[in-house]
């Protein structure tokens, strides 16, 4: 006679039941919350400034879908190209930082230009000495130049005639020409290298007297100013040379 075995199937759906039982006290698992579509792609976004920072913009988008915690067909449906990822962060991080505010501060009459260029230049430096800023602003100009293209495009328009104007306005120019080759070379002294600041930081990683302190940037910055407009009007618009045309090479001396 063939004995049969109970089969234990019963016992073990049963304990396994008991565990989904909540315990009294017991804290429930953690839910995943649904995003809504805007807080999604804005976490996609956000996730891919710091992609960018830290690889470049060759960086795949498997790697960022998977960093960011989101699948890569999720990620096209959001931004179905590459390209159209990249314009987001531009508009985020470098058309976003814009203030307006610069502009009438630039153009207020009833404020002197040292005033302005200090005010301007120490509220800009909060936003261009960002990591991610500096970062995705070199690697792209490594690569397509994309993203420095827009964004000198917005600061030929909307900063560097008003600076030029205020530079003038200082040294008790009044032309209103076009901005000359040496007035803006100047200024790009200034500009890049209050830059070079955040580029130090963030790219080389260098500090080149001893421990870095972000507090002393305003002070930085106020020097580098004065020496601008101190260099405009010696270099540029110095009184002795104001009106004359440069001087002709002298003739070579004839052979006997």
């Amino acid at each position: 006679m063939t004995l049969r075995v109970a089969s234990t199937r019963p016992a073990e759906a049963a304990a396994a039941a008991l565990r989904l039982v909540a315990v009294p006290g017991a804290a429930a698992p953690p839910l995943r919350r649904r995003l809504a579509n805007a807080e999604r792609e804005r976490q996609i976004v956000q996730g891919a400034i710091r992609f960018f920072a830290d690889r470049g913009l060759d960086g795949q988008l498997r790697d960022l879908a998977r960093e960011v915690g989101v699948t890569h067909a999720l990620l096209y449906h959001y931004f179905p190209t590459k390209q159209a990822l990249i314009d987001r962060v531009y508009t985020e991080l470098f058309e976003g930082l814009w203030k307006p505010e610069w502009e009438q501060i630039l153009d207020d009459r009833k404020l002197d230009p040292l005033t302005k260029f200090t005010r301007f230049y120490c509220d800009y430096a909060h936003a261009i000495f960002a990591r991610e800023f500096v970062r995705i602003l070199v690697f792209s100009g490594l690569s397509d130049h994309y993203i420095p293209d827009r964004f000198f495009e917005l600061l030929r328009n909307r900063l560097f005639p008003r600076l030029i104007r205020e530079t003038r306005r200082h040294c008790g120019v009044l032309s209103r020409a076009k901005p000359s080759a040496r007035e803006l070379e100047l200024l790009m002294g200034l500009h890049g290298g209050i830059f070079y600041i955040g580029l130090r930081r963030s790219v080389y990683e260098q500090a080149v007297h001893g421990a870095e302190a972000s507090e002393h940037d305003e002070t930085y910055i106020c020097d580098r100013v004065r020496g601008y407009l101190l260099s405009a009007h010696a270099v540029l618009y110095a009184p002795a040379q104001a009106g004359r045309a440069p001087p002709r090479p002298s003739p070579k001396p004839r052979r006997a």
